[in-house]
This record gives C-alpha cells, sequence and structure tokens, in this order.
C-alpha cells in the first residue's frame, strides 16, 4: 500500500479523477508519480500487489505542528498559540478539500484485506472544497482565539485541487465524512494540550533562489 498525493495531477481542472493522465507540477508529485510507475512496474515483471492512495491535504491530531514548511492547518494553529500573524500565500482564494485524518487512515490500515482494491488507485478525502482564508478564520473559531492574517507574496502552487472520491467510495463503502468545523475542533482541543512546538529551519540548504522570504526567517 503506498500513499502518493493528489499533487500527481498537478494543474488539472478539479475535480481530479483517478482515470486523468497526471502531470505533475513539482518535484513532490514527480516524485509520487514515480513511485505509482514503479509499482504499476513491479506488478507487472514481479507479480507484485500493491493499492495506491492519492489523499489530500491531511490535517488531525498528532500532526507536526511545529513544522514550518507544510501541513496549513497545523502551521495556522501553532501561530495562534504563538500569537503570531497566521501567514497565507497569496490573496487566500487558492482552493483546497481539507481531509481529516480519522476519515481516511482506517480506510487506508484496511484496504489490504479487500482484493477488490488490489492494482488500483484512488483519491481519498473531503469532497467539499474550501478557500485558504475561509480555513484561517475556520481554525481561529476552532481555537478560540482571534487573530491576524498576513498575507505574503503569492508562491508557484496550483490554485484550485480537489478530487472525486467516488470509486473509493464504492470499493470501501466509506462512512459520512466529518465535517471541516468538527474536524478542527479535533485537532484543536489536541493542540491546545500539546502546546506549541518550536519551528525548526532547515539549515545548509544550498538553493535559496525563489523560496519564500518567510521560510528562511528564524
Amino acid at each position: 500500500m503506498f500513499t502518493s498525493s493528489i499533487a500527481v495531477y498537478g494543474n488539472l481542472k478539479p475535480p481530479m479523477r483517478e482515470d486523468m493522465t497526471p502531470i505533475p507540477e513539482d518535484p513532490y508529485g514527480i516524485a509520487k508519480f514515480a513511485v505509482e510507475q514503479d509499482l504499476r512496474t513491479a506488478h507487472e515483471m514481479f507479480g507484485l500487489d500493491y493499492i495506491v492512495f492519492r489523499p489530500h491535504n491531511v490535517y488531525g491530531e498528532f500532526q507536526n505542528i511545529g513544522d514550518r514548511y507544510r501541513n496549513v492547518v497545523g502551521i495556522f494553529m501553532n501561530q495562534l498559540m504563538m500569537k503570531k500573524p497566521l501567514t497565507i500565500f497569496g490573496d487566500g482564494k487558492q482552493t483546497r478539500a481539507f481531509s481529516y485524518i480519522g476519515d481516511i487512515a482506517p480506510v487506508i490500515a484496511n484496504s489490504i484485506n479487500n482484493k477488490e482494491a488490489r492494482q488500483q488507485i484512488f483519491n481519498i478525502g473531503a469532497d467539499k472544497e474550501y478557500n485558504v482564508s475561509t480555513l484561517a478564520k475556520a481554525t481561529m473559531d476552532a481555537m478560540g482565539i482571534t487573530g491576524e492574517i498576513r498575507y505574503l507574496e503569492a508562491r508557484n502552487e496550483v490554485i484550485h485541487a480537489h478530487a472525486d472520491h467516488s470509486k473509493a467510495k464504492k470499493v470501501f463503502k466509506m462512512d459520512a465524512a466529518v465535517s471541516l468545523e468538527a474536524g478542527l475542533k479535533k485537532m484543536a482541543d489536541w493542540a491546545k494540550k500539546t502546546g506549541i512546538r518550536k519551528s525548526e529551519r532547515f539549515k545548509n540548504i544550498e538553493i535559496t533562489e525563489k523560496l519564500p522570504p518567510v521560510w528562511l526567517e528564524d
């Protein structure tokens, strides 16, 4: 079982479907798609069974909220607890479907027991998309903390990304998803108990050209 990513679709028009030909836009998506191709070939050559999931924008308890580069919900919650502005690249109108971990982790873990899933690729995650500015306000509500929003220069990213999950729902008989508000509340309760996590900056990066300046701040 391999957890790939919606990033393999790149800038294709949403909702992304498994029958679309991936055109990844960045090294992360390229790396994920390369493993998918490797698994397909390994099955053809050696009979290795595989299942590929393409989750997206996953959040929830036990996520590393001290990571300043990934996982926007965790970044927002840590910034709120540190009384720092919530940082958003661009105008905040880019949209994503934020997926609660409790909705997808059990499906992924149990998929190996489903023979119908073998040699198949599945999108998995939330159906309803939100823009990032809306997410910031919803995170404040969940945390019970009102903060400021700091809009930064836009970075090179896909503007709209969400997926069709009809295939996964059919094969895995998935239950109704947790709403964004309920999922954020679950994570917020955990985050407040866990407390602030120091955000370490990656060091010894050889090439910093075109990296967002905020990533280089101490």
